[in-house]
């Protein structure tokens, strides 16, 4: 089938061979290349329709976006205007990543604008969990240290996405999640959002632009930065690990998070830790930098992390399982004494003593060993003695 983009035509639909719509005249190939077959999304600022690239012998499959703002407004649509052709501008320095849809064309086809992206074939995060249910501990780790350099390599290039939700992560292809290899296919997608962390024109105050459940704050008020990227995605974590809305999760009469309230699986104490700071209200208590949530996860800790309880917020301190005791000043001082006892026998050093011509190594004399035994208590009590 090839689907009519003159958003006017009461009958879009027409057949595959034709080269213009049957119902209105209107040229169904763009650039003599791109052919649409079927609308598959339609936002503020424009609508998305799966493509083929004609020019190719493989016909490949593509995604066009034709410009097509829905509010109303010199303003609203001169702003609409500017996200448009920045999602190009965007995409064409970010497309090179392999988890990034590349920008294949842009260009204006009877006065609209258009840009051609390749289609990534693949559910997104929010179908993979209203099919298969929430993720566990171990898909959300993977998914962290999937997307987290895909965020280092945007902010790196002064880009924050603004958008980042379930809807915009896609599986690419038919892979397991959590299988591998295969999470590294996961790809961001939607940078019609996004914007230049350098841009004046984009941060005046009071520009508010993305999915409202998963918004930092300081993004309601017009005032996005890069940790604002790292909150969006840490909101994306708690709904795929509880099914619900991240607004669900939040206790507004006490402010503060509630997630693990609403557990399905266990969360160990460590990865429960980084996703409250991936949430913290205030920017500067947050991760600053996708590269220190990565640091944090991939932290090895001598003590095992004990798992946060399903369907509980609270618990006992964890019991350590740690070889390694901590011991209290009085403990090792008490120690220390034993061991100059055993050392030292109890005896007083015996003078004039003839040597053994193949000597063993005598304890250290009384001086020696309270220095060695100081020095030992320093170690391990610093300078306070007490």
């Amino acid at each position: 089938m090839s689907y009519c983009l003159n958003p006017r035509c009461p009958k879009p639909e027409n057949p595959h061979d034709v080269k213009f719509c049957l119902t209105c005249g209107a040229k169904l190939l763009l650039k003599e290349r791109y052919r649409a077959i079927k609308p598959i999304g339609q936002g503020g600022f424009g609508r998305t329709f799966l493509a083929v690239d004609e020019d190719k012998p493989s016909k490949p499959r593509c995604v066009i976006k034709q410009f097509y703002p829905q509010a109303q407004g010199t303003n609203t649509v001169q702003k609409a205007v500017e996200l448009f052709t920045q999602e190009a501008v965007q995409l064409d320095e970010l497309g090179k990543h392999p988890q990034i849809p590349e920008l294949l064309a842009y260009f204006t086809h009877d006065d609209r604008q258009y840009l051609v992206q390749e289609f990534i074939d693949g559910q997104n995060l929010a179908q993979e969990l209203a099919q298969k249910g929430a993720f566990n501990e171990t898909q959300i780790r993977q998914l962290l240290n999937d997307l987290l350099p895909v965020l280092q390599f945007c902010h790196a290039r002064q880009v924050i996405h603004r958008d980042i939700k379930p809807e915009n992560i896609i599986l690419r292809g038919s892979d397991t999640y959590g299988k591998g290899e295969a999470l590294r296919r996961l790809v961001v997608v939607d940078f019609g959002a996004s914007k230049s962390a350098t841009s004046t024109a984009l941060n005046r105050t009071g520009t508010s632009i993305g999915s409202p459940e998963y918004v930092a704050p300081e993004q309601i008020r017009g005032r996005a930065v890069f940790a604002s990227d790292i909150y969006s995605l840490g909101a994306t974590c708690i709904n795929l690990l509880t099914g619900r809305s991240p607004f669900d999760s939040y206790d507004t009469n006490n402010d503060k998070w509630v997630w693990q309230q609403y557990l399905q699986t266990p969360v160990n104490n460590q990865l429960s830790r980084i996703l409250d700071k991936m949430l913290e209200s205030i920017p500067i208590r947050r991760y600053q930098t996708a590269d220190e949530v990565l640091k944090d996860l991939n932290r090895h800790s001598p003590v095992a992390a004990t798992p946060v309880s399903v369907k509980s917020v609270t618990q006992s301190p964890p019991t350590s399982t740690s070889p390694f005791v901590t011991k209290s000043p009085s403990q090792i001082e008490q120690e220390l004494e034993e061991m100059k006892t055993q050392f030292m026998g109890g005896a007083k050093p015996q003078q004039n003593k003839i040597k053994s011509p193949n000597p063993t190594p005598q304890p250290s004399s009384p001086s020696k060993l309270d220095e060695e035994l100081e020095e030992l208590k320093a170690k391990y009590l610093g300078n306070n003695n007490s």
